[in-house]
């Protein structure tokens, strides 16, 4: 009975410590909104020469074709726990989605459209992995649109284990996460 009492004891206190761990990692509100907002591009120096000498040359583009730089979009990586082989979020997740609904409802980022993206570790089948994220990004997003954000901002995909965050270990934890891009 002792080593029973005992044993309970330690889960409890292991469930608790890694809730406790989970939630100090949770970003808040703001920092949500810093990292979801569109940034400006610092424009170039500008110079302003006379047209006095002007002449024109005609330029080989095909010798001097840089591709342009990609475009990163803003986005949020949260590691939104789900009751096991469902889409069911489990409560310790539940405050970093009341942090992201509140930062998507904030003035900076309102009128912005976002991608929810659910990915999977590859543990399973893709077609199952693809399945399981589409559900657990649709949960995502229906929490959203619960706490007020408006769902015709809000685009549900899942990714399945096609986007590995750890691709070294594509059982690690850190795959199995929600993705949120602002798509503008």
């Amino acid at each position: 009975m002792k080593k029973t009492l005992s044993a309970i004891t330690f889960i409890a206190s292991a469930v608790f410590a890694s809730s406790l761990a989970f939630a100090q990692a949770t970003p808040s509100a703001q920092q949500m909104i810093e990292q979801l907002k569109v940034q400006p591009v610092p424009d170039a120096p500008r110079r302003t020469r006379s047209l006095r000498n002007l002449s024109v040359e005609a330029v080989d583009q095909t010798a001097d074709a840089t591709p342009p730089a990609p475009v990163v979009k803003p986005s949020l990586s949260l590691q939104i726990q789900f009751e096991f082989n469902s889409a069911q979020i489990s409560p310790v997740s539940q405050q970093a989605l009341l942090n992201l609904s509140t930062a998507l409802k904030a003035a900076e980022l309102s009128a912005s459209k976002f991608e929810v993206e659910g990915h999977t570790d590859a543990k399973g089948n893709d077609a199952y992995n693809l399945k399981l994220s589409q559900q657990r990004a649709e949960a995502v997003q229906q929490f959203l649109v619960y706490q007020g954000v408006a769902i015709n901002r809000l685009m549900a995909s899942g990714k399945g284990s096609t986007h590995l965050a750890n691709a070294s270990n594509p059982l690690a934890a850190e795959n199995r996460r929600v993705r949120i891009v602002n798509l503008d």
